[in-house]
């Protein structure tokens, strides 16, 4: 009897000392679309910070196809509701201001954003949405909107890599944009001046 005990003590040991290796294991695997950040401050103290993940080209034709055109049709995950593009992959996209904002002219409370797009052919719709810890654009509620703009993407050098950036920079304004493929869909940031 003692025999068996032992041995069943050294079996519960063993298999507590493999199961944290084991899960580590598999919470550590590299995501096919790497985790990235950019930020960037206007003005005297305004920042700008966009959290995002990188899904690359990889031979694949982007627009209207892997990411369709206007909304996407709904499936298991958004309760066969239709959704928009979480602009990047895995979980939201996310955009943070630390002050108040006007983005192409509208103004935007500070906070944290999730973004979400509606491609087209032509215009794109950019959406600024309050709910910023979901995984995608599964749960999307439009009732959530901060802010709608409309912009027009612009043809652009080959981007394996999905990226944001900043560009034109202005002292208190600047261009965000997103830059995958051969486009970059821009929108303009500016601090509110008081």
């Amino acid at each position: 009897m003692k025999r068996f005990t032992i041995f069943g003590l050294v079996l519960i040991v063993s298999a507590l000392l493999i199961l944290p290796a084991a899960s580590f294991a598999q919470g550590d695997q590299v995501r096919p679309s790497l985790k990235a950040s950019v930020s960037q401050t206007l003005g005297v103290d305004t920042d700008i910070a966009i959290v995002y993940s990188r899904p690359g080209v990889k031979g694949r034709k982007i627009w209207g196809e892997l990411v369709p055109y206007g909304l996407a049709p709904g499936n298991r995950y958004s309760k066969d509701q239709p959704y928009p593009w979480r602009a990047g992959a895995n979980e939201n996209t996310t955009i943070e201001f630390n002050k108040d904002v006007k983005i192409a002219g509208n103004k935007l409370a500070a906070g944290k954003y999730s973004i979400h797009m509606i491609p087209s052919e032509s215009d794109w719709v950019v959406i600024f949405n309050t709910n910023n810890a979901g995984w995608g654009s599964y749960a999307y509620n439009k009732e959530e909107d901060a802010l709608r703009i409309t912009v027009t993407p612009k043809k652009a050098s080959h981007q394996e890599w999905l990226e944001f950036g900043f560009a034109d920079l202005a002292g208190v304004s600047a261009t965000a944009y997103l830059h995958w493929e051969e486009l970059m869909v821009p929108f303009k940031i500016e601090v509110v001046q008081e």
